[in-house]
């Protein structure tokens, strides 16, 4: 995608006073290249996570110059109550064997107890004119166990210079370790418990049916009958799931009971008290109609899903996203807000940094009696762009719900509640941060008092290198083209409704192909954590993007 979005970019005049000059048919070459070093790569990456001898030796010369190659850990020093960091020994340049560097290897590998997930990424990379030999910046992580049952994630870096030995295969002649630093964590803050916990399922692989297409699922949290427990609502590629919290740790499956296994498949939810009755109702965003479920709980006294999305007004064709809630207008009653996206793949869009060939989003007005009326255009958020995902929040200290809208393929919306409208303000207030947006989240990371702003975008490994190729310079070329490959997106708040850009203060959130996430506080010490779920498609040669 990268390699296309840059030389379109160039055609279309994006670096307009900035001059690249280029070789296309040597960019290719270049790019090719480094693609397949990088599959190579990920070949030794799974050799590396199941700790397969004979699949990890091919990927080394007979000889092999190394330098610093993880001469064992220093002493664990406190970075928190429950984190720690150490380093890793560097020592001097000498060559080795593919043998004594496999005894190396090992040797590190022996570190971990377990190892969950191995990379080797290929960050940047150059190749001599006429010869398949180069060399490239490498990222190398593994996360795991160490001996003593601590998590540790380790991530180094290092120059590596290889040789392509055939179509696909490649050999590292030379490893020059840079840093190498793990965090190792002194408790678990998580543990994966979905099976016994009984909201664990199984989707089919994607590409088969009905898991084939790229429409994004969410889940929604609620007090669905009153016990003061929370109850989870989740999408999914073959319906809807509604999880009862039997109070011990476990949950039931009531999805057939209350009928919300009945209706079709969405792509987000929100539980929200809709006539202030005194319970959570459900409104579902859906590629294709879109769906009100009113809870039964009062006045029937028993739980149970009513879909009743013709009465109430909000059966609307479209492809609905993210749904979002709020009193927009002050009446008492919440609103709601469904962000409008394309079908990708089918329709693709119109420009890949300011595209407005998406589908309308959708504002619902909350008129009582349980009956919505669809305002969109009327309140000035009826907007062509690809709407992925929207948060509500008083981002101005005047007391009414303001509106934020990441979209993907381009820039981003903060609409200012003016009362019976909104006005698009992100340009003055410095939030359009163009760029592939998958996930809004407000809170107070700083606890200042003030509203701070976390956007999900997605990241590029390989955009990055194409980019550094046209641009040398660190900080010429297109901001544009740069910002569209760099990842998440922080913004510091100062109470008045402007916000400024410290991503870069922060070292950088480059979060991989990211989705949703946003503020939580993990580890209960006050201070707001930022989680950023990511990935797209996945398989045991992890191979994806």
């Amino acid at each position: 995608m990268f390699r296309i979005l840059a030389t379109l970019a160039l055609a279309v005049g994006l670096l307009a006073g900035q001059q690249a000059v280029f070789d296309q048919a040597d960019l290719d070459r270049t790019e090719d290249l480094s693609e397949s070093l990088a599959n190579d790569l990920l070949r030794l990456s799974v050799a590396t996570r199941d700790r397969d001898a004979v699949g990890i030796a091919p990927h080394w010369a007979d000889e092999v110059e190394i330098t610093g190659f993880f001469d064992g850990p220093s002493e664990t020093q406190e970075l928190h109550d429950w984190l720690g960091t150490h380093s890793w020994g560097t020592g001097g340049a000498e060559r080795v064997t593919r043998t004594a560097l496999m005894q190396r290897f090992a040797t590190l590998l022996d570190h971990f107890d377990s190892i969950d997930d191995a990379r080797f990424k290929v960050k940047r990379a150059q190749f001599v004119e006429g010869d398949d030999r180069g060399t490239a910046r490498i990222q190398f992580k593994i996360v795991g166990r160490d001996r003593e049952g601590q998590r540790e994630w380790l991530v180094s870096w290092a120059e590596v210079e290889a040789e392509r030995v055939s179509e696909e295969d490649w050999q590292i002649v030379s490893f020059a370790v840079e840093s190498a630093q793990s965090k190792v964590a002194a408790r678990d803050l998580f543990d994966e418990v979905a099976v016994p916990a009984g909201v664990g399922t199984t989707f089919p692989d994607f590409g088969k049916a009905p898991n084939d297409s790229v429409v994004a699922h969410g889940a929604a949290v609620a007090d669905i009958n009153n016990d003061g427990l929370m109850d989870v609502l989740a999408t999914g590629v073959e319906g809807n799931a509604l999880y009862l919290n039997e109070g011990d740790g476990t949950f039931r499956d009531i999805s057939e009971e209350t009928l919300v296994g009945l209706t079709p498949t969405a792509s987000g939810a929100v539980f929200f008290d809709a006539d202030n009755d005194g319970d959570q109702d459900l409104f579902l965003s859906a590629v294709g109609a879109q769906m009100f479920l009113e809870n039964r709980l009062v006045p029937d006294g028993s739980l149970a899903f009513m879909d009743i999305s013709p009465t109430a007004g909000v059966a609307r064709t479209a492809i609905g996203f993210s749904p979002a809630v709020a009193d927009v207008n002050g009446d008492g009653l919440l609103d709601v807000y469904v962000t409008g996206y394309n079908q990708y793949g089918i329709v693709m869009p119109d420009s890949w940094h300011d595209a407005r060939n998406g589908t309308a989003n959708l504002l619902f007005l909350n008129l009582g009696g349980l009956e919505f009326r669809e305002a969109g255009a009327e309140w000035g958020v009826r907007d062509p762009r690809w709407g992925y995902a929207a948060a509500f929040a008083d981002v101005d200290g005047d007391a009414d719900p303001d509106l934020y809208v990441a979209n993907d393929f381009g820039q981003n919306a903060l609409y200012e509640n003016v009362g019976g409208r909104f006005v698009d303000i992100a340009d003055e207030r410095g939030v359009l941060d163009p760029g592939n947006g998958m996930g809004v989240s407000f809170g107070d990371f700083q606890n200042d008092g003030h509203l701070d702003l976390h956007v999900t975008n997605m990241s590029s490994t390989a955009g990055n290198r194409i980019l550094a190729r046209l641009f040398p310079e660190q900080d010429s070329g297109d901001p544009l083209l740069r910002k569209l490959a760099s990842g998440n997106t922080m913004f510091l708040g100062d109470g008045d409704g402007n916000f400024s850009d410290i991503t870069q203060d922060l070292g950088g959130i480059g979060a991989g192909w990211a989705w949703g996430g946003g503020f939580l506080d993990f580890d209960n010490d006050g201070w707001e954590d930022v989680y950023a779920p990511n990935g797209f498609i996945s398989g045991k040669t992890m191979n994806d993007t």
